[in-house]
């Protein structure tokens, strides 16, 4: 029997550290790329090989791909902080586009068998509710406008060069290993840093935007298991939650689980789309139903993780581009830039 050995970017991110567990459990040989900047290499699962480094690395992609021979790539690193997308766009572009298509070259020239890439919903702007496979994505933001250029790619270097691929659009997923220190994104695992911290939840505008928030299961093992399945080739998949809540709605939710009564700062809206749920009829058919975890299940077994990880200190975001318009909670000013007043 053949080996069979997969690249997992991000592998010590929060959905990529998923990935590699049900991809060992598989019995994949498993190689973990990941610069770190928002993973942790203690979420590595034992006998994956860690490599720390990243995708936008040309020389560094090219020599692990010339030493493993993948047979499967799982591409997961991305920095997905789609509200600082609009400030940080050349970092935005350099990691989550340029990277992509270094690797995409490669599984080009090495004969990759399946390049599995989790995009997102955020490809598909606002005001296409629920969000299908069939609609025209129209991004509003540069994160978005990233990764469906990667899934334009992808269907390309397909009726150019026969690679297969399988696109994910997850959406707001959450669970153990998520990193809660960071104040971008990831908005149950801020709730429940800032619980931890004695601090009051901050939300932007009213809380009454809805999202439909996917438990870690509902995502890592369909997209581990994808490249056994024929079916899902080619094809493009919304994966994740059905059911919406209000952002209002989910601070009760992370409060009950620790015990508390959220304390909530609102602050003034940014841009985003209000209102984000998709359609899993495709997935459902192609993976079965999902791991049926509740919204309060979900959250309870990610409230014990936190709990015994502890808080983690934020940290600010140090390469941003424009400081125009930065949302509220989340200003800095230029190097340099006079601290005085008018």
């Amino acid at each position: 029997m053949s080996t069979i050995r997969s690249l997992v970017t991000g592998g010590a991110g929060f959905i990529g550290s998923h990935v590699v567990k049900h991809c060992l459990a598989l019995g994949h040989e498993v190689v973990v790329l990941d610069d770190l900047s928002g993973g942790f290499e203690d979420h590595i699962p034992e006998g994956a090989v860690f490599v720390q480094g990243s995708v936008y690395d040309e020389q560094l992609v090219a020599s692990l791909f010339e030493e493993y021979r993948f047979t499967y790539v799982y591409h997961l690193a991305a920095y997905a902080a789609e509200g600082l997308s609009h400030f940080i766009r050349r970092f935005n572009y350099n990691n989550n586009l340029v990277g992509s298509i270094n690797l995409i070259n490669e599984s080009i020239k090495h004969k990759v068998k399946c390049f599995v890439f989790t995009s997102s919903i955020a490809v598909y702007g606002a005001g296409q509710l629920p969000m299908r496979e069939d609609m025209v994505p129209m991004p509003e933001d540069p994160y978005g406008v990233s990764k469906y250029a990667v899934e334009l790619d992808l269907k390309a270097a397909h009726e150019m060069f026969g690679l297969n691929y399988v696109v994910f659009r997850p959406h707001n997923v959450y669970g153990e290993n998520q990193n809660i220190g960071d104040k971008y994104r990831n908005v149950i695992g801020i709730f429940m840093n800032q619980i931890m911290q004695g601090q009051q939840l901050t939300i932007f505008g009213d809380g009454e935007q809805t999202r439909a928030f996917s438990y870690i299961d509902d995502v890592a093992i369909p997209i581990a298991n994808s490249v056994d399945i024929p079916a899902s080739y080619n094809q493009i998949f919304n994966i994740g939650a059905d059911k919406p809540y209000t952002v209002n709605e989910l601070a009760k939710v992370v409060g009950d689980c620790f015990g508390v009564t959220p304390d909530i700062k609102y602050l003034q809206a940014r841009n985003e789309v209000m209102h984000a749920y998709s359609d899993h009829t495709k997935a459902h058919s192609v993976f079965g139903d999902g791991s049926g975890v509740s919204l309060q299940e979900g959250i309870k077994r990610m409230a014990a993780w936190a709990q015994k990880v502890g808080a983690r200190k934020s940290k600010e975001f140090e390469n941003i581009e424009i400081y125009e318009k930065l949302p509220q909670g989340w200003e800095r000013k230029p190097e340099g830039a006079s601290t005085t007043t008018a």
